[in-house]
């Protein structure tokens, strides 16, 4: 099961029938399998960033909205901040930068893991990373989008010929390197059927 945190206190502008709509997000928070498949969602509305992350646990993944520096999450990764709890999986479009968004937990060695299609900008991500501290699994953001709305939607699998014939469908991408620069976690073959 996955949290998704969601823009806390943002104001957003839409096109509702042809009228322009402003409204404010609250602190949200959903934690739920089958958030496309159901008419049930576990919703919950919190006061303060801080009290829509104190139950999450250690060693948690967090699906964290945004592209690229806008539209992150900014109140509720200060909450993660905070809370000091560690061991993440963290499914984002990027990693932020050395000191503005997931940089920030990044920093703090927060996160284990980062299922990301961009990571460019980071320092502090290329270091661990080297190093062998950071877990990395690199998707490209079609595929991440919709790895993303398979697992919501309950589909186990689904074909994209984006990595066929390579490391990615194969195996063998580093997800993790050893301190002495070799391969410590490399990614596992995909199965392919038809």
């Amino acid at each position: 099961m996955a949290t998704v945190l969601l823009r806390t206190g943002a104001l957003h502008a839409s096109n509702v029938l042809g009228r322009r709509t402003v409204f404010c997000l609250p602190l949200t928070k959903v934690s739920s399998n089958t958030f496309s498949t159901s008419s049930v969602h576990d919703a919950r509305f919190y006061k303060t960033a801080e009290e829509a992350v104190q139950d999450i646990p250690a060693g948690s993944k967090l699906l964290v909205g945004g592209f690229g520096l806008c539209g992150i999450p900014e109140n509720l990764i200060g909450a993660l901040l905070e809370s000091k709890v560690n061991g993440l999986t963290v499914v984002s479009n990027n990693a932020g930068v050395d000191n503005f968004g997931l940089g920030l937990l990044l920093k703090q060695k927060q996160i284990k893991r980062m299922i990301s299609s961009y990571v460019g900008e980071n320092a502090e991500f290329e270091r661990q990373y080297l190093s062998g501290e950071l877990e990395v699994e690199l998707t490209p953001q079609g595929t991440l989008a919709e790895r993303i709305r398979a697992g919501g939607a309950g589909i186990p699998a689904f074909f994209t010929p984006t990595g066929f014939g390579t490391l990615i469908h194969e195996g063998g991408a580093p997800i993790k390197y050893n301190s002495e620069g070799g391969i410590e976690i490399g990614s596992k073959a995909k199965e392919v059927s038809f």
